[in-house]
C-alpha cells in the first residue's frame, strides 16, 4: 500500500506546473508543450485537438493560431475554452480551464516572426480548415509566397493570431500504483482572486 501523503503539494499551481513543465521538457522525446485544446460552437458542440504551448505564466497560456480556422471560428463565438497536457513518460497530466483573451498585435507579430522563414509561409499561404481540392493548389500558393518575397519576414496576415487562457481552474493528476491516483485541483473565481484547493478522489 502507498503513503497517505500527496505527492502534489497545495502550492502556487503557476510555479508548480512550472516544476513539471521542466520535468515533462526533459523527459518527453517529443513536444513537451503538445496540448489538447478543447472548443466549443456557440451552440455548444465540442471539438478538440493539440495545439502547441509558446507562452505561459502568471498571466495565463498562449497558443497560436488561424482565426479563420474552425477552432479560431469557434473561440470568437465561445471566448472559454479548455487545456489538457498528458505527459505520458511522467505518468502526469493537467487539466486548464478558463477564459479566452486575444493576445496583442505586437505579441502575434513578435512571436510570427520568430517562426522559421518556411514556418511563416506556411501559415500565409493556409486558408486553415477550409476544403482543399489538391495539395497541389497549397504547395503552388507556398511558391508563389517565396518568389513574392525572397528575403526577409513574411507579413504577419491579420487573421493569424493568438490567444491566452487565464486560467480558472487548474487540476494536476499524478497516476499511482492500483488506480489509487493523486488529484489535486486550484480554483478561483477570476484572476484577482487566491486560489483554493482541495484534493479530489481519483
Amino acid at each position: 500500500m502507498q503513503s497517505d501523503d500527496s505527492a502534489i503539494p497545495a502550492s502556487d499551481p503557476f510555479m508548480l506546473f512550472e516544476v513539471w513543465f521542466a520535468e515533462a521538457k526533459e523527459a518527453e522525446p517529443n513536444d513537451a508543450n503538445a496540448m489538447a485544446l478543447a472548443t466549443a460552437s456557440e451552440d455548444g458542440f465540442p471539438s478538440v485537438r493539440m495545439v502547441l504551448l509558446k507562452g505561459h505564466g502568471a498571466d495565463g497560456f498562449v497558443f497560436y493560431t488561424n482565426a479563420e480556422s474552425r477552432k479560431g471560428e469557434q473561440i470568437r463565438a465561445n471566448r472559454r475554452a479548455a487545456l489538457l497536457f498528458h505527459w505520458k513518460s511522467l505518468r502526469r497530466q493537467i487539466r486548464i480551464e478558463g477564459p479566452l483573451e486575444e493576445v496583442s498585435e505586437a505579441e502575434a507579430d513578435t512571436y510570427f516572426h520568430s517562426r522559421p522563414r518556411v514556418s511563416q509561409i506556411g501559415s500565409a499561404a493556409s486558408d486553415q480548415s477550409r476544403p482543399l481540392p489538391d495539395r497541389q493548389v497549397y504547395l503552388d500558393r507556398v511558391h508563389a509566397l517565396e518568389e513574392r518575397y525572397p528575403e526577409g519576414d513574411i507579413p504577419r496576415p491579420a487573421h493569424w493570431t493568438g490567444f491566452r487562457l487565464s486560467p480558472r481552474r487548474i487540476e494536476f493528476w499524478q497516476d499511482r500504483q492500483y488506480r489509487l491516483h493523486d488529484r489535486r485541483l486550484f480554483s478561483r473565481e477570476n484572476e484577482t482572486e487566491a486560489w483554493s484547493n482541495t484534493l479530489l478522489y481519483p
